[in-house]
């Protein structure tokens, strides 16, 4: 059995190359984009795999550390960049876009009620200087929302941060058409498991799991019928499980037509 796995963030490859070192050639990890699967394993000289896990979003890692500007926790660089290889920042989008394509990427990827105002409340703030830190963003995004928001059930900045961190890594631009490879590389009888973490990315595995199971062409059979949540006890012992989604679907054999 092979393992292959594969990660944009070249400091995430370097610490399971480190922790997975003992399994030798049995594991291979690469710093690419899951939207280049297939790519990599024709490199590879493979054509099928026994099962593929999708575990989107970003990770512990990148949200405990200040320096990569994932969370609003502790002051540090408005990056937000899961690739640090890239040019494309969170401070890029924060400071250049227009105020309608803020509002827009705020909306769309945070589902935040209240885009506009923020969207309205950051290109103020960045006409008196550029915002450079997650810092200031949180405390502009805490002025611009109504103070009976401030003290929700989370924090004001999660949705908006939640946004620039989709847009900085065009995170669900290449997942249906990843997920779409995924099943072509699948052996009969494989498995495609796919752990979310908030409703933009479920709703498209939901959709595209549906789709690769209907008609006579179809190459998967959907397991989940609902997805897997975290039970009470895992969310105790890790509170960052709470909004995990797990959806399952097996390949099937193809039908040939008579």
């Amino acid at each position: 059995m092979k393992l292959i796995g594969l990660d944009r963030d070249g400091e995430a490859i370097a610490y399971s190359k480190e922790r997975l070192a003992e399994f030798g050639d049995r594991v291979t990890l690469k710093q690419t984009d899951y939207r280049d699967l297939k790519c990599c394993l024709m490199d590879m000289g493979m054509s099928q795999v026994g099962g593929v896990l999708f575990d989107l979003g970003a990770s512990s890692p990148q949200f405990d550390d200040p320096r990569r500007g994932f969370s609003f926790r502790e002051d540090g660089p408005l990056d937000m960049r899961m690739d640090r290889t890239t040019e494309m920042t969170a401070a890029t989008l924060v400071n250049r876009e227009p105020e309608h394509a803020l509002a827009d990427i705020i909306y769309r990827y945070g589902e935040e009620r209240y885009a506009r105002r923020i969207a309205r409340a950051i290109v103020r703030a960045r006409e008196q200087s550029p915002i450079e830190t997650t810092g200031e963003l949180a405390s502009i995004i805490a002025r611009a929302v109504p103070a009976s928001y401030r003290h929700g059930r989370i924090h004001c900045a999660t949705r908006t941060f939640q946004a620039l961190r989709i847009a900085t890594n065009r995170e669900l631009e290449s997942l249906e058409p990843a997920l779409d490879d995924a099943a072509d590389l699948l052996a009969p009888g494989g498995r495609l498991c796919v752990i979310s973490f908030h409703s933009l990315e479920d709703r498209i595995v939901k959709r595209v799991f549906r789709a690769l199971a209907q008609g006579p062409g179809a190459r998967l059979s959907v397991l989940t019928k609902k997805p897997i949540v975290p039970a009470e006890e895992e969310c105790r012992e890790n509170p960052r499980a709470r909004s995990a989604k797990l959806r399952v679907a097996e390949r099937v054999v193809e039908r040939t037509p008579r």
